[in-house]
């Protein structure tokens, strides 16, 4: 791309500041109506959307050379060059050789003034509605298949008239609604979303029943198949639950509660946490509960809850646990902090205490990162497994 491109792109990254080459006319739709297509939605926020998408990547993957991926609009962003990028085009990029520009995998970000800015000049809609088309056609070029990624449920983006539901029908595609597992209430769900996509004339192509408990497969599998067979929606999907990808690591636990790194930051961050102990028992009984994955949450003042860590580190010539977080603020002894310092056991602070920590660690929303290198073999398998390709091809179909 040519640089006085690249700036013109960057001058559209913000509605109210947006420069056009000079006779270029506005597009309503993309000038590509020829590669297959699917739009992405969920019936709610953490359905496991993004995680589906990344799996049903890898199914493409295995059907056509070259797969391509857009998320038109985003609400959670990072700043990339200068430019605001949503998160999931961040994670596809680093996981998937899309070969396309990142810019043109996030056209549109929806920063915190966005909605008021855009409702002071709804005229911008043609502008916004062009650089998603114009994103689209670039991350299309030379694909033989694309995933578009919606942004939640088929009403979200109304305020700015581009909710998904529209969104999917200027970018001419089927939409496929992940829901999570169950069969009456995501069932139901799927209908209410799929009576906003039936306004905008867009095919729900499919629905992906995510999280389902592995015992109820069978059950969801047959029953809510019934339900959405009676709207017309093929079940292209039964996932099943995977408790590691619900296993937030120590970075992101450390973020959740305020805290700070005392040792141990570069390695102890990517440890996964599955399981949380307070550090309310004695001593020889924390060393029993220790194990890696654990996470152990004490005050600073337990000394001997401290050095039972410790001394079961140094004794199995291993990492015994996750690591420590200490809790209430208080820093343990500096001859302590000493016999830290010479382990591999990561420790962090944080100020609430530990009772309050660990209710914050267990209500945790934990999304996928670029880091999370151990969790997307998993979400691979679990998707290309789950499948029903029959359904896909069909949902891709023009």
């Amino acid at each position: 791309m040519a640089p006085k491109q690249v700036e013109n792109n960057r001058a559209h990254r913000r509605p109210g500041n947006l420069v056009l080459e000079e006779g270029r006319p506005l597009l309503e739709t993309p000038e590509n109506h020829v590669t297959p297509r699917i739009f992405v939605a969920a019936t709610h926020q953490n359905e496991g959307k993004t995680t589906t998408c990344l799996g049903l990547y890898h199914v493409l993957s295995t059907m056509f050379p070259h797969v391509g991926y857009i998320k038109p609009i985003g609400q959670r962003f990072v700043e990339v060059s200068g430019m605001m990028i949503d998160e999931d085009s961040v994670l596809f990029d680093s996981v998937y050789d899309t070969d396309v520009p990142i810019e043109a995998m996030s056209p549109i970000a929806i920063d915190p003034t966005f909605t008021r800015r855009y409702l002071t000049d709804p005229k911008q809609r043609s502008y916004l509605v062009d650089r998603m088309c114009r994103a689209f056609d670039r991350a299309a070029y030379a694909k033989d298949a694309i995933i578009i990624e919606g942004s939640g449920h088929a009403g979200v983006g109304s305020i700015c008239d581009l909710s998904n539901a529209q969104v999917a029908r200027i970018l001419g595609s089927k939409a496929i609604i992940v829901s999570s597992g169950g069969i009456g209430r995501p069932v139901d769900e799927i209908a209410l979303n799929k009576s906003l996509f039936d306004k905008f004339g867009v095919e729900v192509a499919g629905a992906i029943l995510n999280k389902v408990m592995p015992d109820k497969m069978d059950v969801v599998r047959e029953f809510a198949g019934r339900g959405l067979a009676r709207m017309g929606v093929p079940l292209l999907a039964v996932i099943p639950e995977e408790k590691r990808l619900r296993a937030p690591n120590f970075g992101q636990v450390v973020e959740e509660v305020g805290g700070r790194w005392l040792h141990g930051e570069a390695e102890g961050k990517l440890q996964r946490i599955e399981q949380v102990i307070i550090g309310a028992m004695s001593a020889k009984d924390i060393i029993e509960h220790l194990q890696p994955g654990i996470l152990l949450l004490c005050p600073g003042d337990r000394d001997d809850a401290i050095l039972a860590a410790i001394a079961a580190t140094s004794l199995s010539g291993r990492q015994a646990a996750a690591g420590i977080m200490l809790t209430h603020g208080l820093m343990p002894h500096p001859k302590l902090m000493d016999l830290i310092n010479r382990t591999d056991l990561p420790v962090a602070i944080c100020d609430p205490d530990s009772y309050k920590a660990a209710s914050r660690i267990y209500s945790m929303t934990v999304k996928t990162q670029p880091q999370d290198t151990d969790k997307i073999p998993i979400i691979r398998d679990l998707v290309m497994q789950s499948v029903d390709k029959t359904v896909l091809t069909a949902a891709l179909k023009r």
